[in-house]
């Protein structure tokens, strides 16, 4: 067995759910659930990503969410319309929801006690991050530390995202493949907020692989119901025992980097990495600094149990 081991995708039952997962690393390794975030499959932790940190002594477990990929899809729930938005901003009525981020943790949960694992390093970027603090705050015992990425705690008062970045998030769905193809590389590069040519070069490949595991848009729409609907974590944080790690990016047009700073300030002890020239991505050229911070954060919190 080595540390590089791989375990191809496979079904489980979780929280009730068919939920899909894949492993890197060997079966003897530190658990590390990586969760990931609105309408993204568990394929954006791309394959190179997962590897780099299996190697670093860790059982790398991805997933795809509720609503996503090839885990079970969800019923109900509309597209959400701008009036929605004007009553949650101004008048903080949230929307309807099918499901809320704490089911979505449970989830996590079901997965975790499906693989007869006590407990992880959990670590989420965007809505995943959002998620991964759900399971600090709900589930302590499972958490052996807390990896916040690009992620809010919900509070309200934090600025909003730019103009373009809601446009990208509120657009209809494509409908047909090519312009899927077309949208993918568009949205990707105005989350970026910059030229990383190493993915645009991947772009293509990444937006097949994702279309050919299957899209759900009515799933993406319930996802972001679930994101406005569950309001605000802030005051909750307080309660995480879990060391707690969060990056993010100085330039993220979707979810600000107030919000990384936010989310930092509101867990004791949390420790704040803001990465110069990262929008809401995880580009490859800043893997090295990613992966190096959640392997050094993971290990140093395994050390002081």
């Amino acid at each position: 067995m080595t540390a590089l081991q791989h375990q191809p995708p496979q079904m489980v039952r979780a929280n009730g759910l068919e939920i899909c997962y894949e492993i890197f690393g060997a079966p003897d390794a530190e658990p590390l659930l990586l969760v990931m975030g609105l309408g993204a499959q568990m394929i954006h932790w791309d394959d190179e990503f997962c590897t780099e940190l299996a190697s670093r002594g860790f059982r790398v477990i991805r997933f795809d969410n509720r609503d996503i990929g090839k885990s079970a899809h969800m019923t109900g729930g509309k597209p959400l319309r701008p009036i929605e938005l004007l009553k949650l901003r101004f008048f903080a009525i949230p929307p309807e929801a099918p499901y809320k981020l704490w089911d979505m943790a449970n989830d996590a949960i079901g997965l975790l006690d499906a693989l007869g694992i006590k407990a992880a390093h959990i670590v989420g970027a965007s809505m995943g991050g959002a998620i991964a603090q759900e399971i600090a705050i709900a589930h302590p015992e499972r958490a052996l530390s807390l990896t916040s990425i690009m992620a809010t705690t919900g509070n309200p008062k934090l600025p909003q995202p730019t103009r373009e970045a809601m446009a990208m998030l509120l657009a209809p769905a494509p409908k047909t493949r090519d312009e899927y193809f077309a949208r993918f590389a568009a949205n990707w590069k105005i989350l970026r907020g910059g030229s990383f040519p190493l993915d645009e070069a991947k772009d293509r490949a990444r937006a097949e692989r994702t279309y050919e595991r299957g899209l759900n848009p009515a799933g993406v729409g319930r996802q972001l119901r679930a994101i406005l609907a569950s309001g605000s974590r802030k005051e909750r944080l307080a309660q995480v025992k879990a060391p707690t790690l969060v990056i993010h990016g100085t330039i993220d047009p979707l979810v600000r980097p107030e919000a990384g700073k936010d989310t930092a300030a509101s867990v004791p002890g949390a420790k704040l990495l803001l990465i110069e020239g990262m929008g809401h991505a995880l580009p490859i050229p800043m893997w090295p600094t990613i992966i190096g911070a959640i392997a050094d954060h993971a290990k140093a919190a395994t050390a002081r149990v």
